[in-house]
């Protein structure tokens, strides 16, 4: 793409570092084209100048809200890394449930973008009904984008979207075909609820958490920003509840109250609760 002007990219990166507390370096400039031309060409502007013209303008709210969503909307597919479903079925829900005697377990899914997530989880416990007889799952997934919400929340996905990750077996036995797309069935559905949310705001008016999931999203900001984030997480969990990280994420480096699961990567227990734990009882879940 052609050059953004200093000033211009200056503006863009500190209007989205503002708004969603994403940094925008100079090596995603591919990103701003690609997401934001659509949004030009919607407006009728002939580029991306023209665009970040318009949203220097007062009365520009609704632009820059667009704007942001565009820049800050990932890919998700179903089962992603595969691993964290593996951690929530083999470490996670053993560990947690003997000191939940409601059998009730109360996951955050952080950037859950158009649902494929939150979904996995859910299929990953429904497949394993008769081994945890009783669990139940109350799964909130939020997103900053209000478009990937209302998808996420209508549970349809188009012919590509299931081939992604999802076992055929998953897709018989808990979609129902509606046109070209599938639809997640209804008591699938149930089990996850939706919300727009920042993570730059309050978790606080979230509740609290036995399990946060919040992959894939960090490594947009900055290091302050990851670390403010990681340690508001920490408030809204218990002493032995879990944070889930993406592969390319970590906390080691950062001054939080986390440090990394023993043996499972991507996984991080409250470093208060893993300095009473011995690693073979955490390891072990």
């Amino acid at each position: 793409m052609s050059a953004i002007p200093s000033d211009d990219f200056a503006f863009l990166s500190n209007l989205l570092k503002r708004r969603s507390g994403l940094v925008l370096t100079p090596d995603k400039l591919y990103l701003v084209e690609s997401r934001l031309m659509p949004i030009a060409r919607k407006e009728g502007l002939a580029d991306i100048a023209a665009l970040i013209s318009k949203l220097r303008q007062p009365g520009s709210e609704t632009l820059q809200r667009a704007v942001t969503d565009a820049m800050t909307t990932n890919e998700s597919l179903f089962f992603r890394d595969k691993t964290p479903f593996e951690h929530f079925e083999k470490v996670i829900v053993p560990s947690l449930l003997p000191s939940r005697p409601q059998k009730r377990l109360r996951v955050w899914c952080a950037a859950a973008s158009t649902g494929q997530e939150p979904y996995s989880l859910v299929l990953t416990m429904a497949e394993k009904a008769a081994q945890f007889p009783g669990l139940s799952l109350d799964i909130l997934g939020t997103d900053i984008c209000a478009e990937v919400i209302a998808r996420a929340q209508a549970g349809i996905y188009s012919q590509f979207e299931v081939q992604r990750g999802l076992p055929i077996q998953m897709l018989v036995k808990y979609f129902t075909k509606e046109g070209d797309n599938w639809r997640l069935k209804e008591n699938i559905r149930q089990q996850v609820k939706y919300k727009l949310f920042n993570l730059l705001e309050s978790l606080s008016a979230l509740g609290q958490f036995d399990v946060v999931f919040c992959r894939n999203v960090l490594i947009y900001f900055d290091r302050d920003t990851k670390a403010d984030i990681i340690t508001r997480i920490a408030k809204i969990l218990p002493e032995d509840g879990y944070l889930i990280l993406g592969a390319a994420e970590t906390v080691v480096g950062l001054t939080v109250p986390f440090q990394p699961h023993p043996t499972a990567k991507g996984l991080y227990v409250k470093a208060a609760a893993a300095a009473l734990t011995p690693p073979a009882k955490v390891a072990a879940g």
